[in-house]
């Protein structure tokens, strides 16, 4: 092979991997955020999962996109590790899709296919139809890419070296490792496979020798979500380690299958006898769906493999049982007054963890250690997963024939949730600012440390006074906690006045004196949701 042929080739993988990468873009851009809504809503049972991450998959023409999404929405809790594995399985049958298009040798219309793309990408102004532009143009380069990979690689069926190479090959073993390496460095199972097939098409490979390369290509296909892991949370890397799983063990399924049945290559190759590269494409097709078909039901069984793998912690374990519903399980008709005591208690339980974050805040704040920032910023995710669910099982009780003054004590309970996820907010503005004083890009003196530390002690009492009250109905309390929310009020007049009485003897640091100023506000908004926690459900508001 030549120097000429050999860029030839390299030219041909990259306009091949740019037109998928423009396909997968332009398919996401026309579609806005639904793929997201779609992974995000969809995955209530494991079969919908599987439909949708074959459909999600089709659509972006990218597995690894696919389950990188899923990756993300495991690492920030919108979607468990059961609903996870019914999407990779999915995501593994739609990127077979590619290999079965470009078994079509539609070659030499890939020039007017490229040509119709890019006069629509260049020159209509309407977006839509300039992401249509762009998933043609990039099916056209796909195409293309093809052309010149066949036309490069067709002299290597004369050269020595490279017969003795794929000789090598011939070793079933050898064939899976390349296969796995192969895809890890193209970090595209669907390209691997696209080449693989080409070579046999040219005749560089025999059908059997690709089969153990798809094989390979499967396993390699997790390269690029175990990286995308390593910046997550466990949660997400035991995602990736969920899909490396389902890989390993249809590799062995598949192995194990063409070995004790051998016929079975030779009925996918009677499907379509005169056509190796349609043989290669139905192989990957077929694998894929015979593994989700077989793994299914094994599918707890590698949640949980992946979990001893990567063993809950006891942070991760506190965690899991804050963001389950402890009093509002049951979904049935419910007394009205049971309904409205169970919801009662899951607000205070979500309060009493919004109180403990904000305390963190400002632990975190007063002596400039950011060690808690993650936990803060966990339990934000927390609250605000446990505001959605609680929330809607509100609005749900709402619309029940329940008295009138239940339904009124429900829809003020769907504020209260809001009062609170409002609270775990400010404790998170309130680590943002203990980490920039922590990297000393402000100060504030320590005077006004002492005036916000007396502040945020009678913003914590307010919250706790008021979490008393609304938990216990103890509402002879009311006035102690106006009277204390009066006072946090009053504390913010004072610090203000003194703070600016700072500012003009130019005695504070300007980046210090807006934090200041800024939690200052912040802290006696906390107190005004306190207030509203304590009287929303208040005889007198009924």
């Amino acid at each position: 092979m030549s120097m000429t042929e050999f860029f030839s080739l390299m030219g041909g993988v990259g306009l091949f991997l740019y037109g998928m990468s423009i396909m997968s873009t332009g398919l996401k851009n026309a579609a806005g955020s639904s793929l997201k809504s779609i992974l995000e809503k969809a995955t209530t049972n494991r079969v919908t999962a599987v439909l949708v991450g074959i459909v999600v998959t089709l659509l972006i023409q990218s597995s690894s996109a696919t389950d990188m999404m899923v990756i993300s929405f495991v690492n920030s809790g919108l979607m468990t590790l059961t609903q996870a594995i019914g999407v990779i399985m999915g995501a593994n049958i739609g990127t077979t899709i590619t290999a079965q298009i470009t078994a079509f040798n539609l070659g030499a219309y890939a020039p007017l296919i490229l040509f119709i793309g890019a006069v629509m990408y260049l020159f209509l102004k309407k977006n839509t139809v300039k992401h249509i532009g762009s998933i043609i143009m990039g099916f056209g380069m796909l195409f293309l890419g093809i052309s010149i990979i066949k036309s490069s690689i067709a002299p290597l069926s004369q050269s020595k070296p490279f017969i003795a190479f794929l000789s090598n090959l011939e070793n079933p073993a050898i064939a899976v490792l390349f296969g796995v390496l192969f895809t890890a460095l193209l970090q595209s199972s669907s390209s691997s496979v696209v080449i693989f097939q080409t070579f046999a098409i040219q005749g560089l490979l025999d059908y059997k020798i690709t089969v153990y390369l798809v094989i390979g290509a499967a396993i390699g296909s997790v390269t690029p979500n175990i990286l995308a892991s390593l910046t997550t949370n466990r949660n997400g890397k035991r995602t990736a380690v969920l899909n490396l799983l389902f890989n390993l063990i249809r590799a062995v399924i598949m192995i194990l299958l063409i070995n004790i049945f051998p016929m079975f290559l030779t009925f996918i190759q009677g499907l379509t006898p005169d056509s190796i590269g349609r043989q290669v494409a139905n192989t990957h097709t077929i694998f894929a769906v015979l593994a989700v078909l077989i793994e299914f039901p094994l599918a707890n069984g590698i949640v949980a493999l992946s979990q001893k793998i990567l063993p809950l912690l006891p942070e991760e374990s506190k965690k899991l049982e804050d963001r389950k519903l402890h009093f509002m399980v049951t979904e049935g008709d419910l007394v009205s007054s049971v309904a409205v005591q169970q919801a009662r208690m899951e607000l205070g339980r979500m309060g009493r963890l919004a109180l403990e974050s904000l305390q963190q805040g400002l632990e975190s704040f007063f002596n400039k250690d950011v060690s808690l920032s993650d936990t803060v910023r966990e339990t934000e995710e927390t609250i605000d997963y446990l505001t959605k669910i609680i929330t809607d099982r509100l609005i749900v009780l709402c619309g029940k024939r329940y008295p009138e003054a239940i339904n009124h004590q429900l829809s003020q309970m769907i504020l209260v949730a809001s009062d609170i996820e409002r609270i775990s907010d400010y404790a998170v503005n309130m680590i943002e600012y203990a980490e920039q004083l922590a990297d000393q890009k402000a100060s504030i003196s320590d005077q006004g440390m002492e005036e916000l530390r007396q502040m945020a002690g009678a913003t914590v009492e307010s919250i706790e006074m008021a979490l008393h009250i609304f938990e216990k109905e103890d509402y002879d309390k009311l006035p102690k906690a106006e009277e204390l929310e009066q006072k946090v009020d009053d504390l913010e007049d004072q610090i203000i006045n003194s703070h600016v009485e700072r500012l003009m003897r130019e005695a504070c640091d300007p980046m210090g004196g807006v934090i200041f100023a800024d939690l200052s506000t912040e802290l006696e908004r906390c107190s005004d949701h306190a207030m509203n926690i304590a009287a929303a459900t208040a005889p007198q508001a009924a």
